[in-house]
């Protein structure tokens, strides 16, 4: 373990000590190799008992201990099903109150990024941010012709600190596979892998601002969510500058109900929106927490999203969609054989799972579930159930359906804070049902088939050439088969030691045989050795005869 790991474990520990938060300490398992370090550090000894609840105390640990710990309790916070209430109020502080980096660094890396004054380029530059992110703030500002737009900027050193986080959280993970015996199955390496790469890409602003162009293509002229415009001229790597909105905060429901907005309709729209992205689109905003989304309500019989923060957004291939699409219709039908069935054929679970046993499990999990009215069905709890129950199964957590699985917990918890009485499934399940649809109507074949056209006409141009100059190879004699030699060695010895395994079998069976006979026929001692050579000699003969074909 690395130096710098072992002192950024050490003060991950620390923090937590500092903070009160102790019996979470003592608790971890996988920090049992550091757990001398808090018995024996001063810190421990000497700290004073906080007037802070544990709620706030969780909070400002969070926000010391970095960016990828802040992005955690974020997730958490709109899991109110989950935290106790306390938690979670404190929690959701996190999604747009980190505390801000000094306006005059932020403009110091915005001009190093323009490689110009500031003043140059965006007039009104507000020092002040208007909110401040895990990854960066948002400041105002204008363009040259006067349009109002926000200022996105990372923080500075955030590359170093990101990097040095995940190379912790790859070390944590090596020592879960080492002691923790579940590690093979939720196989850690390869979500912090996924996450590596989710976090990398939010570093990088150009990006981000690419993921917001094509969201706001995908739902041009749609009256449940507006994208901010882009203005690309202004936008780097490290900086980028969209279209400012003026909404109101989706968390702020005092304010909310004060414009008589009508929470049913917003809490549906936001599951449409959700099923919609993953399905119709195959491209969905995938950190949907309350600091992220606004309400515009011009209209609020009618209120509408709008959107923020598109560093993180997520794909699944064809395969995956469609698994799960008739994974969510077989659980709410409650064709539990279909389930098992999906889980098997998607490589879930292993290949050699009965269906019969999975398909009891199923059910033993959904039907007291199911047992309530469906608006008061959780989908975060049915997948959090069949998780556990794969377990006996040796599933395995599909790193690819960790962001869809974290953005359908997050729009769910949204949709009961907004509208307790909100039916999952029955704003979802025509999303579904009409994707199901399309897949195999005639229109979207004959789509598919002219998308594809232009490959299958290179094949078809590809094949007379490659056909003759294969015909001619066979008729010259110079078709040759690349032959892996140390490949063949290893098949000819293992093939030898068959045989020879083979000819003892044999030859053990025919004495074997003689034996019998003779005891069978009472032949005298003698005539013993006699039938005993002749069986010998008839076996050799015949495995002679054998070898020489």
């Amino acid at each position: 373990m690395q130096l710098r790991v072992l002192r950024r474990l050490i003060g991950i520990q620390r923090v937590l000590v500092r903070h009160g938060l102790d019996d979470l300490v003592a608790a971890t398992h996988l920090y049992r190799p550091l757990r001398f370090v808090y018995f024996v550090s001063p810190w421990t000894w000497f700290q004073r008992r906080s007037r802070l609840t544990r709620a706030e105390r969780l909070r400002l640990a969070l926000e010391e201990l970095g960016p990828i710990f802040v992005k955690f309790g974020q997730a958490l916070s709109t899991r109110r099903d989950l935290l106790p209430g306390d938690i979670a109020d404190e929690l959701a502080r996190l999604q747009d109150k980190v505390p801000p980096f000094p306006g005059a660094l932020a403009r110091a890396s915005i001009e190093r990024a323009y490689g110009a004054p500031l003043d140059s380029r965006l007039r009104g530059f507000e020092q002040i941010p208007l909110a401040a992110a895990s990854i960066a703030q948002v400041h105002a500002a204008q363009l040259p012709d006067g349009r109002e737009v926000i200022v996105k900027v990372l923080r500075p050193g955030m590359k170093a600190m990101i990097a040095l986080d995940i190379e912790v959280l790859y070390t944590i993970a090596g020592m879960a596979e080492r002691w923790w015996a579940e590690s093979r199955r939720l196989k850690p390496r390869e979500i912090i892998r996924e996450y590596e790469k989710t976090i990398l890409d939010e570093l990088d602003l150009m990006r981000e601002a690419a993921n917001a162009s094509q969201l706001k293509r995908n739902f041009a002229g749609s009256p449940l969510l507006y994208v901010p415009e882009v203005y690309w001229d202004f936008c780097r790597a490290e900086v980028m500058v969209m279209e400012r909105i003026r909404g109101t905060p989706i968390g702020d429901v005092a304010r909310l109900r004060e414009l008589g907005t009508d929470f049913k309709r917003l809490a549906e729209s936001g599951v449409e929106i959700f099923f919609t992205q993953v399905f119709r689109h195959n491209f969905f905003h995938a950190d949907m927490h309350p600091g992220n989304i606004f309400v515009l309500l011009d209209n609020p019989a009618q209120p509408r999203y709008a959107a923020v923060d598109f560093g993180i957004v997520g794909t699944l291939d064809l395969r995956d969609q469609s698994y799960l699409a008739e994974n969510f219709l077989a659980v709410f039908n409650r064709d539990y054989r279909r389930v098992a069935t999906l889980h098997v054929q998607s490589g879930w679970v292993p290949p050699d799972t009965r269906i019969d046993e999975m398909e009891s499990a199923v059910r033993t999990i959904c039907e007291p579930i199911f047992d309530r009215p469906l608006k008061e069905i959780s989908f975060g709890t049915v997948l959090l159930r069949l998780f556990e129950a794969l377990r006996r199964f040796n599933g395995q957590i599909q790193p690819q359906l960790l962001l869809l699985q974290k953005t359908l917990l997050n729009v769910e918890g949204l949709g009961r804070q907004l509208y307790p009485e909100l039916d999952v499934w029955h704003t979802a399940s025509p999303v579904l049902r009409r994707w199901m649809r399309d897949r195999v109507s005639p229109r979207n074949v004959l789509r598919e088939f002219r998308r594809g056209w232009p490959d299958a006409l290179e094949i078809m141009k590809a094949l007379p050439p490659l056909a003759k100059r294969l015909v001619e190879q066979v008729q010259d004699g110079q078709l040759r088969a690349p032959v892996d030699a140390r490949a063949l060695d290893q098949w000819r010895r293992a093939s030898t030691a068959q045989v020879r395994r083979s000819d003892r079998i044999v030859i053990g069976a025919a004495l074997m045989l003689g034996g019998i006979l003779w005891l069978g026929m009472r032949l005298e001692p003698r005539l013993l050795g006699v039938l005993l050579g002749g069986v010998g000699v008839s076996v050799w003969l015949a495995v002679w005869l054998a070898r020489s074909r």
